[in-house]
C-alpha cells in the first residue's frame, strides 16, 4: 500500500538577485550630476542603449531622460540613475561606465565585456548579447 499523505512542500528557491545591468566609476557620476543640475528642464537621469549603425555595426547611445518608462531598466549608482532600453539590456550586461576629458575631447567610455570589436575612429563597436547562465 502507497502512503498517500500529504507530504510538506519543498522550500522554494529564492529567486536569484538580479544583476546590476551597470556601473558607474566616480568620474561618471560626477558628469551626469552636473549634467542633470544644469539642463533647463527636469532629467531623472540618462537613458543608456544601443543603436544599429557606424562602421562596426553598433555604437552606445547616450541622452536625457525626461522620464522612467515602465520598460527601462532602472540602475541607481553612486547618487545618479541610468536608464537603460530594454533592448540593450543583453548587450551591457557588466559594462562600466566611465567619463574622461582631455585637451580635444569629452566622452563617456564604456568598457563593455560583451564587446567584441570597434572601429579604428572609435565611433562604433561590435557587441554579443552577454552570457547569462541559466
Amino acid at each position: 500500500m502507497t502512503d498517500m499523505s500529504p507530504t510538506s512542500p519543498s522550500p522554494k528557491a529564492k529567486p536569484r538577485p538580479r544583476p546590476q545591468v551597470m556601473r558607474l566609476t566616480e568620474a561618471a557620476a560626477q558628469r551626469i550630476a552636473e549634467l542633470t543640475k544644469r539642463s533647463d528642464s527636469e532629467i531623472v537621469g540618462l537613458r543608456v542603449g544601443v543603436k544599429n549603425g557606424g562602421c562596426a555595426g553598433q555604437s552606445y547611445t547616450v541622452e536625457y531622460a525626461h522620464e522612467v518608462r515602465p520598460t527601462d531598466e532602472v540602475v541607481e549608482d553612486k547618487g545618479v540613475k541610468i536608464l537603460v532600453d530594454p533592448k540593450a539590456v543583453l548587450f551591457l550586461l557588466g559594462t562600466e561606465m566611465d567619463y574622461k576629458a582631455d585637451k580635444m575631447q569629452a566622452q563617456f567610455i564604456f568598457n563593455n565585456p560583451n564587446q567584441i570589436g570597434a572601429c579604428g575612429c572609435g565611433e562604433s563597436v561590435q557587441l554579443k548579447p552577454a552570457d547569462v547562465e541559466g
